[in-house]
């Protein structure tokens, strides 16, 4: 056992450092890779959903006369349901299981989609498209905990950051979709949102035997079946005749583990002497890269065709953009073990404020894809390392509720976005739009620079423990 036992909390046990150490021992096989596939496709729904809306504001616009206004609230209202989504799962997952949220937040994400495809005005399907970003804002928020709950240190950046990935996979599907049917029919943007909904009830079905997290599960003290889930994990490979490494040398410290609190003690201890700096840094960061994504990806097939190309090109232009997400992802993924998710996040920023810079000036065509191509590349990479650095930051007590408040601030900057770009755009036209979003991505990675923690390497309880 590590030398902190003596400093075990009340209502903790050598047995559950045990299984922690257990836990932290596992190497990277099929059990974490059916994980990954689960977590990793409500990811790619979740982002094929939440951009697909980009798609669908150009038919709208024109079927329902909407001004601009309206297009930028209806292009808001995903966001606003990802605020109370991102916040109630974040809040309930440390409260009643990572697992139990997950379910319901599918649900109410799957029927919102299908009862927006058939919408007779842009109230109902704002309303729709609300409810569906609440499930949407929730998976989000829950996901990357709960995974990352499983993972052996080592892995654990690479792991998230692959998860992460999905979403860009869940980007380019939605653009697919709205290069190739929205503009083909003239009931294209229903039939979009029919699609996104079939596929997503299968992945209800699937994740029903998901166990839950060992860690929540000793923070609400049923150690018993903390220690099943780690069991059954360890089966899959004492079957396959593998040798797994002596957990007692795994380095877990005692003071590392916090007992769970109730709703309102959970929501104070994030702004606790020991996590202040950090919930400040993150909640900036997340305002900062979500209204620069979703501003982004909101509005650029239009802005596209407000520059003079048809909905044609401007879609398929779009679906260039989308596509540099995935080796953006994976990039990102890669540095976050060799770089730190710190520097990752900073580095990215740092260069898709320069790429954005660059698409203020763009005059041609070709100059406008690649300054957007790079400009996704680096946004969308920065965001797979804040989905990983995030939860690494709090302890299990709280990671949830940490995690999903941080999103939840994100999305405040998700929701103004839209608005903001489309009174923007309106006032200075494209160049400033770019502009405005070199800086803000400035100012989030200088945020990280400054306050940031470094976390690769560590086990959670060891980044949670107090410094």
């Amino acid at each position: 056992m590590t030398d902190s036992t003596a400093a075990l909390l009340p209502g903790f046990t050598e047995g559950d450092l045990d299984t922690l150490q257990r836990l932290e021992r596992l190497p990277f096989s099929r059990p974490q890779m059916r994980l990954l596939f689960l977590g990793g496709l409500g990811y790619a729904f979740d982002g094929m959903d939440g951009s697909m809306i980009a798609f669908l504001l150009v038919p709208v616009m024109r079927l329902w006369g909407l001004s601009n206004n309206q297009v930028g609230a209806l292009g808001s209202s995903v966001m606003a349901g990802y605020l109370v989504g991102a916040f109630a799962a974040g809040s309930l997952g440390d409260l009643i299981g990572r697992k139990k949220v997950m379910m319901y937040a599918l649900f109410v994400y799957t029927f919102a989609s299908l009862l927006a495809a058939f919408s007779m005005n842009w109230h109902f399907m704002f309303w729709t498209r609300m409810v569906a970003g609440l499930g949407v804002g929730a998976e989000g928020a829950i996901i990357a905990p709960y995974l990352s709950e499983f993972v052996q240190s080592k892995y654990r950046g690479r792991f998230i950051g692959s998860l992460v990935g999905f979403l860009s996979f869940g980007y380019v599907f939605s653009a697919l979709i709205g290069f190739l049917i929205v503009p083909a029919h003239a009931q294209g943007w229903r039939i979009a949102q029919v699609i996104s909904f079939l596929p997503i009830l299968m992945l209800l079905w699937w994740r029903r035997s998901l166990p839950e997290s060992p860690r929540w599960l000793i923070q609400q003290g049923r150690s018993l079946e903390a220690e099943q889930v780690v069991a059954n994990l360890e089966a899959f490979y004492v079957e396959r005749g593998q040798t797994l490494p002596d957990h007692a040398d795994v380095p877990i410290p005692a003071m590392g583990l916090r007992k769970a609190g109730n709703f309102f003690q959970n929501l104070a201890a994030l702004w606790h002497k020991d996590m202040a700096r950090s919930t400040f840094m993150l909640w900036t960061l997340w305002i900062t890269i979500t209204f620069c994504v979703f501003g982004f990806f909101t509005w650029i097939p239009t802005l596209l065709v407000k520059q003079g190309m048809t909905i044609t090109k401007g879609f398929g232009y779009s679906l260039i953009i989308y596509i540099a997400q995935i080796p953006g992802c994976y990039s990102s993924a890669y540095l976050n073990e060799h770089l730190d998710r710190k520097w990752t996040i900073v580095l990215y920023m740092v260069l898709g404020g320069v790429a954005a810079f660059f698409l203020s000036g763009a005059r041609t065509d070709l100059a406008i894809i690649l300054c957007g191509f790079w400009l996704s590349f680096f946004m969308i990479g920065a965001f797979g390392a804040i989905y990983t650095y995030t939860p690494e930051l709090y302890p299990t007590s709280i990671r949830s509720t940490g995690m999903g408040l941080a999103s939840a601030s994100g999305r405040v900057g998700g929701l103004i976005a839209p608005l903001v770009i489309g009174f923007s755009y309106a006032r200075i036209g494209f160049v400033g739009v770019f502009i405005i979003t070199t800086c803000v991505l400035f100012l989030g990675a200088l945020a990280v620079a400054v306050l940031g923690r470094r976390t690769a390497g560590k086990s959670l309880e060891q980044i949670s423990a107090p410094m």
